[in-house]
């Protein structure tokens, strides 16, 4: 059975996709089993963490919180963002969580976005509220001791509020599939961020999609994702649908992971971005196999994922998704190309188009539209932007503003955000395949390929790079390197090293940034340099 056939053509029923109505049922049915086990090495049963879930909602309640609301949350991993969101979602609202990195006027946008009227903090977050319009919230229950006390809201100490409340007086509310779980924010890499809201049934799709006969309630799942991103919440879920265990830390760190992965017994996880070739840019050691991890979601996948495989003693699998959608598309354990994201899942109708929403033919490159067969498979529009809704789901397809192309036995091949292409010599060049080649050397710690203006028309394109700590690199000397590797047109022209790159609070590089920087006097210019590259025929 492939494990899109977990998903259902029906809408899944409130016992098999509501969080409150799952976790009750896991409760009644495994109430000793672990559930969570944190950093420090507390953890909480499926009994226990109903009680924690029922208290917050208790509290919340008690705060004026009803189903439909939104609740803001901003806090790092650990137990408290769970009973936040726990709570919230036992009362039938949503939970909306900024990334903790966010200060100044993005975070401001986002407390305005969410219309929240309770916001659950950290103290150590509390001083980014001082100078913010905190607009409707008038409650902040807050996480730790602080002095900090911004004007015109009244202060709530968490554990007085949530750990006190009795479990017996959380109000009894059916929450439904269609319902809003999340409202997820967008990175806003080139506008205000946006919030997609996410039904359960959205939720339970992605995790039948990714987890459905690959993983069990024998599997414990390393969460390393923070929890205000959508592979942090779907994991948590996933494995409480699942009835298995997760371990939440508070972050990635390359040095510690396997170890990590060893002292907790996790046998499964995801690791997104550069997380994956980070590790493989490791020391090689003898014991590397020699771990309980089985299932590894990667996305993208290295250069060479069956060697990666192969060295970690794991089975690598990738998909392509987004805060809007539920993973529509999906690859097989292990796959056969490296270069594909996967085939587009039953449930799912897709085509690329061009600028018009016109299909193109098959091997040419568009945008990735896509509709769902299914009610609240797709998520429904973003929270309190009704101009980005209407955009975004123009025609009847919800455009991804991402670049794919499609082959002849239905493999997808993501090519590039559809703002970030870069167009030279009449070539359509894929940012990021230039990016997966730079990343191959083993100095390069960080890249970003965007497009220059050219004295000849069209595009030049300037590479930006931030090699590994304590590495030199001559940019002749890497380009030389580059040279066999590429076509002459996706050569690059200009290259820039710097300590890291710009990036947005959720770690994306600020490829707008770069952009309008443009040539820089440090930027190293191989044509400058007496490097010609002459079109191969």
């Amino acid at each position: 059975m492939a494990n899109w056939d977990w998903v259902s053509p029906k809408l899944p029923d409130r016992t098999a996709s509501v969080l409150r109505h799952i976790l009750e049922a896991r409760a009644r049915e495994m109430a000793d089993r672990e559930f969570v086990r944190f950093e420090d090495g507390a953890s909480w049963t499926y009994a226990q963490t109903l009680e924690k879930a029922r208290q917050a909602a208790s509290a919340l309640a008690a705060l004026g919180v009803v189903a439909g609301d939104v609740v803001l949350a901003l806090l790092p991993n650990g137990p408290d963002f769970l009973k936040t969101w726990f709570g919230v979602n036992f009362l039938g609202a949503a939970l909306a969580a900024p990334n903790t990195a966010m200060r100044g006027a993005l975070l401001q946008h986002l407390i305005t976005l969410s219309d929240a009227r309770v916001a659950v903090v950290d103290a150590a977050f509390l001083d980014r509220l001082i100078d913010l319009d905190m607009g409707s919230v008038r409650t902040l229950v807050v996480s730790g001791p602080t002095t900090v006390r911004p004007a015109k809201v009244d202060l709530v100490d968490l554990a007085s509020c949530f750990d006190t409340a009795d479990p017996a007086r959380a109000p009894e509310v059916v929450v439904e599939p269609w319902q809003t779980q999340f409202i997820l924010f967008t990175s806003g890499t080139t506008g205000p961020s946006k919030g997609a809201i996410v039904t359960y049934v959205q939720m339970h799709d992605m995790i039948m999609t990714s987890f459905g006969g690959r993983l069990g309630k024998d599997d414990n799942y390393l969460l390393n994702m923070p929890l205000f991103h959508v592979s942090g919440t779907r994991s948590a879920m996933g494995m409480m649908m699942l009835g298995g265990r997760i371990s939440l830390i508070a972050q990635f760190r390359t040095e510690t992971f396997w170890n990590t992965v060893r002292e907790h017994g996790t046998t499964a996880c995801v690791l997104l971005g550069a997380a994956a070739s980070f590790l493989e840019n490791q020391p090689q050691r003898p014991d590397d196999a020699d771990n309980p991890m089985r299932l590894v979601a990667m996305v993208p996948l290295v250069k060479d994922p069956v060697a990666w495989s192969r060295r970690f003693g794991v089975n690598v699998t990738t998909s392509y998704g987004m805060s809007e959608l539920s993973i529509p598309i999906i690859s097989p354990v292990n796959p056969s190309n490296p270069e594909s994201c996967g085939r587009l899942r039953p449930g799912y109708v897709a085509r690329i188009a061009d600028a018009h929403d016109e299909a193109v033919p098959e091997g040419e490159i568009g945008e990735l539209l896509l509709r769902a067969e299914r009610p609240w498979t797709i998520s429904p529009g973003y929270w309190r932007m009704p101009e980005a809704t209407a955009q975004a789901w123009r025609n009847g397809w919800f455009h991804t503003g991402d670049l794919f192309r499609r082959n002849a036995d239905g493999d997808y091949f993501f090519l590039d955000r559809k703002k970030d292409a870069i167009r030279r010599r009449g070539e359509n060049i894929s940012s990021f395949e230039v990016e997966v080649e730079l990343l191959s050397h083993p100095l390069v710690n960080e890249a970003a390929a965007v497009a220059v203006a050219s004295p000849h028309g069209e595009d030049d394109i300037l590479v930006v790079l931030a090699l590994t700590h304590g590495a030199s690199l001559a940019p002749a000397d890497l380009f030389t390197y580059l040279r066999p590797r590429m076509a002459h047109f996706m050569l690059p022209r200009y290259f820039r090293f710097m300590a890291s790159l710009p990036k947005t609070p959720s770690m994306r590089v600020k490829k707008d940034l770069l952009r309008s920087e443009g040539i820089t006097p440090d930027t190293w210019d191989r044509e400058a340099a007496g490097i010609v590259v002459k079109r191969e025929r």
